[in-house]
């Protein structure tokens, strides 16, 4: 019993804290215990791992569901912003038209939306958001700021059908803005979307390029609206007359909001009609003293007077 009291007094006097080293015995314990406690250590890493790996799994999951349904919330945020802008920018060249060309051309427009489309005649008809209580009447004019889309047909109390150019029973009267040659535009039932001008003179020159206005015959279509570019042409069949492929300016498979002419007025004589927003007077895009549309604001044989 005295010399294990001896001995651990002895372990107590090499092992305590204040020592200046090592000693040979916790040395020798030590580097004979190093390797079992490393593989110790390493097994309870291991296992711990092992463990924590479910919950860990579960919650990369529910983290993984929560960015997805931020992502698609940011997306669909996104999407909303796009059509905000896109429908700020059609608001704001149906404004500018209106408070630019339309005084100047001398038109009183409403404006309206595209509620409705006929499935079965999708370059046929359109229904608006406006009718009668807002002073719509069959045989209005209907346009945008790119050119000609139509005229009402019938009317209720808060909505309109419109009959648009591209219909094969649409029929335009018109002239090829360079030569001044008469004709009549009108849809293409074997062509959805296209259109034609019949009816031209033979002889006229005309070619691809050239612009088509409404040439203000007769009292539905005012003078001087925009139609669409010649794409080419050729004689009928008939040899009597020409006829000539139409481009139309309006893009009628976006066509979502439009103005509707209800009265005419004077027009604004000081304007220049060169300085109007192609296709309506010169622009940016005629480099030739020509205005495509404002015939009615002092253009003559197809050259303004300056």
């Amino acid at each position: 019993m005295g010399m294990l009291v001896i001995f651990m007094l002895t372990l107590m006097n090499y092992t305590k804290f204040d020592r200046a080293g090592v000693s040979p015995m916790e040395s020798s314990l030590r580097d004979l215990f190093a390797p079992v406690q490393g593989l110790a250590m390493n097994l309870g890493h291991r296992l711990r791992e092992l463990v924590s790996f479910p919950f860990t799994l579960a919650r990369a999951a529910d983290e993984n569901q929560l960015m997805k349904k931020k992502i698609s919330e940011l997306e669909g945020r996104l999407r909303e912003y796009e059509e905000l802008r896109s429908e700020n920018e059609r608001l704001k060249k149906l404004l500018d038209f209106k408070t630019g060309v339309a005084p100047v051309m001398g038109y009183d427009l409403t404006a309206a939306a595209v509620i409705a489309r006929d499935p079965g005649n999708w370059f046929g008809l359109i229904t608006l958001n406006k009718g009668s209580r807002e002073g719509l009447q069959p045989n209005m004019v209907v346009l945008n700021s790119q050119g000609l889309v139509g005229r009402i047909t019938s009317v209720t109390p808060q909505t309109a059908e419109v009959l648009l150019i591209t219909d094969p029973r649409s029929g335009v009267a018109a002239l090829i803005q360079e030569s001044r040659a008469p004709g009549l535009v009108e849809g293409v039932a074997s062509s959805p979307g296209r259109m034609k001008m019949v009816r031209i003179p033979i002889g006229t020159d005309f070619s691809g390029g050239q612009v088509v206005v409404t040439s203000g015959f007769g009292s539905l279509y005012p003078k001087g609206i925009p139609i669409g570019r010649i794409l080419d042409g050729d004689r009928e069949p008939s040899g009597l007359f020409s006829s000539a492929v139409i481009i139309p300016f309006v893009d009628f498979n976006r066509l979502e909001e439009v103005m509707v002419i209800t009265g005419t007025r004077t027009s604004q004589a000081a304007a220049r009609v060169t300085e109007l927003p192609y296709p309506w007077g010169e622009g940016k895009t005629d480099l030739m003293g020509r205005s495509p549309g404002a015939i009615r604001a002092g253009e003559g044989n197809g050259v303004v007077r300056r």
